[in-house]
């Protein structure tokens, strides 16, 4: 079976040498090359042609923001980013996936993993899976898709939780046309597709927001204020006590939980640390849970492009009320995974384009 061709960029050779070693202890993936700076960078993704490109944003001669834009001009390639877990570290991730990476991972990998044997999967199906969204263009070698990491996958105690709420919710009807609350879940592709829905929104949206999108702690904050400086909306990180206002969107805090309660015509934010069992920090699916509880058929939920299922019991949950349930196409989708997982489910009452997205919400949403 074929193997997946990596190029590997960073300044650091220690780093370079210990991502390669990583990588190329999956049969599925060899590092065809590495390099030592952007400009070096955009010279081997010509020469090597690569399934997938590692990229370190801070380097000599040229920065991998730079490298990344001049790449998906001459030779698109998914291109995972690996940043530092700092404020400026977040806005070059931002500008980064901006330029058109596709995903990103703390460049510490003790930040990103319990274990070795935990990181090591993480990475190799990063990077995996990266490649197959780049194979199914190309009609390439489909790999065999690696055994979850903890790191992805919701843990079974969690989805548990998730799936027991189910019995204190009972169905109701549908009116069209009539939502309280706009609920949008994201992963991989997730931050670029979200700016692109927020932006096209009035300053006065009828109902407010929800937005839960899987981010390490540091970033969160700096997303929602480089939204909030982009969009005619207001949008925040998501604070305990927030009250849910029209026009208003809430970013669920990177390494919480954000639930909500009260009722629906006085929603607060309760924001949480959840522990070690859950997996996802912010999940899709705990805020989702909680959404359907308080505004039943009067939910719009959104699931947009990202790895792994969570969100779906989320959706299970708004669909048993009589929530209406949208996802994004595979064709717009960075990663059609959480999208896929509620199409697969039977979850989802509509697949729309992310080129269509905002038109479909104004229109709905009156």
């Amino acid at each position: 079976m074929m193997s997946i061709n990596v190029l590997v960029v960073d300044d650091s050779s220690f780093f370079r040498r210990r991502l390669s070693e990583i990588l190329t202890a999956s049969p599925y993936i060899k590092v065809v090359a590495q390099a030592e700076n952007g400009q070096q960078a955009i010279l081997m993704a010509q020469k090597f042609k690569p399934d997938v490109i590692t990229m370190d944003i801070e380097m000599p001669v040229m920065n991998g923001i730079s490298a990344v834009r001049e790449i998906m001009k001459i030779c698109p390639t998914p291109i995972l980013m690996f940043s530092s877990l700092t404020h400026s570290g977040a806005q070059a991730t931002l500008d980064a996936l901006e330029a058109g990476a596709w995903d990103f991972l703390p460049k510490k990998f003790e930040d990103i993993a319990r274990n070795k044997d935990e990181m090591t999967d993480l990475l190799q199906q990063r990077v995996l899976t990266l490649s197959r969204q780049k194979g199914m263009l190309l009609h390439r070698t489909v790999f065999p898709t690696v055994k979850s990491s903890s790191a992805f996958d919701l843990s079974k105690r969690s989805t548990i939780n998730v799936r027991e709420q189910a019995s204190t919710l009972m169905p109701t009807s549908r009116t069209k046309g009539i939502y309280r609350v706009l609920l949008i879940g994201a992963s991989t592709g997730g931050p670029v597709a979200l700016q692109r829905i927020l932006m096209a929104l009035p300053r006065h949206f009828s109902i407010p927001i929800v937005l839960v999108q899987h981010m390490p702690a540091a970033f969160t904050s700096a997303f929602a204020i480089r939204l909030n400086d982009m969009c005619k909306i207001t949008v925040k990180e998501a604070q305990n006590g927030d009250v849910l206002k029209a026009g208003h969107a809430y970013l669920a805090p990177g390494g919480m939980q954000l639930m909500l309660e009260g009722n629906i015509d006085n929603t607060r934010c309760r924001v949480l640390d959840s522990g070690e069992r859950m997996n996802y920090k912010p999940c899709v699916d705990v805020t989702f849970g909680s959404a359907a509880k308080i505004f039943k058929n009067k939910a719009l939920g959104i699931i947009l492009t990202g790895m792994g299922s969570d969100g779906r019991e989320g959706v299970r949950l708004l669909q048993k009320v009589g929530s209406m349930i949208w996802t994004q196409d595979e064709k717009s989708c960075v990663v059609y995974g959480m999208p896929q997982a509620v199409v697969k489910a039977n979850l989802s009452n509509e697949s729309i384009s992310l080129n269509d997205m905002s038109s479909r919400l104004l229109s709905e949403i009156r």
